[in-house]
């Protein structure tokens, strides 16, 4: 007997797993579409870039991502590896772009190019992502932007000497102190 219309229910979509979630959140930004992965974090998510801060909620993350390609015109991300479990997904990936645009926190435009490699490390509940911790190394991108010397040259360890000055300086303090 055909099932008519009225009989038809709609059958549940399959619950993706982690790192399936994990790589339409990537395949998103890669695209830029901005309406696309809000719909895979949790309401109160938490991205949690080491080297910049905490964005909590969507909106904050979303408005994360849209300084970011405005700052980073030419913005791409490339995934190297996803490796999940049932509750988590790492994602290991490689960023490039021109820092031409818009200030990226706070930090006004250079004109450099950059490359970094980074890694989340996302936990998921109810199927969406709950938190996300991002680590890439900041130093790097600050020298690539030219907010650093770069690594090595007379700058460089110019600061480091100074640095170590004046840690020497303030250890003697301390000690004269506490005598």
């Amino acid at each position: 007997m055909p099932k008519t219309k009225e009989d038809t229910t709609k059958i549940p979509e399959a619950t993706l797993t982690p790192k399936e979630v994990a790589a339409a959140i990537f395949e998103a930004v890669a695209a830029k579409e901005m309406d696309r992965f809000p719909e895979f974090l949790h309401e109160n998510a938490t991205d949690d870039f080491v080297a910049i801060g905490q964005f909590v909620g969507r909106d904050a993350i979303t408005g994360f991502f849209q300084e970011l390609y405005t700052a980073f015109p030419e913005f791409q991300i490339e995934v190297e590896r996803i490796v999940g479990d049932d509750q988590h997904a790492v994602v290991q990936w490689e960023a490039s772009g021109i820092f031409s645009g818009g200030p990226f926190q706070g930090i006004e435009p250079t004109g450099k190019q950059v490359s970094i490699r980074g890694v989340d490390v996302m936990e998921f509940e109810d199927g969406k992502v709950r938190h996300n911790t991002i680590y890439y190394d900041g130093a790097a991108f600050a020298r690539q932007i030219g907010m650093l010397p770069r690594e090595g040259s007379a700058a460089d360890r110019g600061i480091l000497a100074a640095f170590n000055a004046t840690t020497k300086l303030r250890s003697k303090l301390r000690e004269r102190r506490g005598a």
